[in-house]
């Protein structure tokens, strides 16, 4: 497919991951893409751009430096995250405000400084990472599942402001997901195999989301070809949001 073909793409959090294979994904069907993170370090054709989303100033820095270079900037995925555990009396303040800053202020950051450049575009795109945190009730997720529920807000806020912009503003939520974060987390714990296997049974196609298939997701959000899709949050779970499965007998 040649659907982003002559369009310029920037992916925070593109080096690794979901952003990784999103920024790969949307080259290969023509886009030009910058990989917006803290470590950079990916292959060509990807142009890295060191990048902190919680810092204003690193930002309008990596968005300017991007349209300079390609002479302008038609889509923009909101990747970039960071993870927290703990039920709602584990994390302090500082945390709170450190997760939130990256989570959901990061993106706001990054919009607003695209914004002036996505107004130009014939197929202007934001795509937002959500989580299927934002709707189902997670243990040990509180601070987490906040934070991607304001991103659940503001993704449909974003929308309606600029739908008649021609600015569409979606999001992927999903599930666990297979990626170096969730890797971490497995590894720290007392079973990893018995923790890999209770989150795969939580979804119900039965194993974990993988990085891929949430890029395919954000490529069809993102695509000229998906141009009366605005507002949508994509669930990318395995079934988890809709499904209600019997136990296995």
């Amino acid at each position: 497919m040649t659907d982003f073909e002559g369009l310029v793409a920037v992916v925070t959090g593109g080096a690794s991951g979901i952003g990784l294979a999103t920024a790969n994904l949307l080259s290969s069907r023509g886009a030009s893409v910058a990989a917006l993170d803290l470590n950079p370090d990916v292959k060509d054709p990807l142009v890295g751009v060191r990048t902190d989303v919680s810092d204003d100033e690193s930002v309008q820095s990596a968005i300017a430096e991007v349209v300079e270079r390609f002479g302008r900037l038609d889509i923009v995925v909101n990747n970039a995250g960071i993870g927290a555990q703990g039920d709602v009396s584990a994390n302090s303040d500082e945390e709170w405000l450190r997760v939130l800053n990256v989570n959901v202020v990061g993106m706001a950051r990054v919009a607003r400084a695209a914004l002036p450049h996505l107004r130009n575009s014939p197929s202007a795109a934001i795509v937002n990472t959500c989580s299927i945190a934002a709707w189902a009730g997670l243990p040990q997720r509180v601070l987490y599942s906040a934070s991607k529920g304001a991103v659940y807000g503001l993704t449909l806020a974003m929308a309606a402001d600029h739908v008649r912009e021609g600015i569409r503003v979606n999001a992927v939520a999903p599930g666990t997901a297979d990626t170096p974060w969730v890797g971490r987390l497995l590894d720290s714990a007392p079973d990893p195999a018995a923790e890999r296997a209770a989150l795969e049974a939580r979804q119900p196609h039965g194993r974990l989301v993988s990085a891929d298939e949430v890029a395919g997701a954000i490529a069809y959000l993102a695509s000229p070809l998906s141009g009366s899709t605005a507002g949508t949050i994509l669930a990318v779970d395995g079934g988890m949001y809709g499904l209600r499965l019997r136990p296995k007998p």
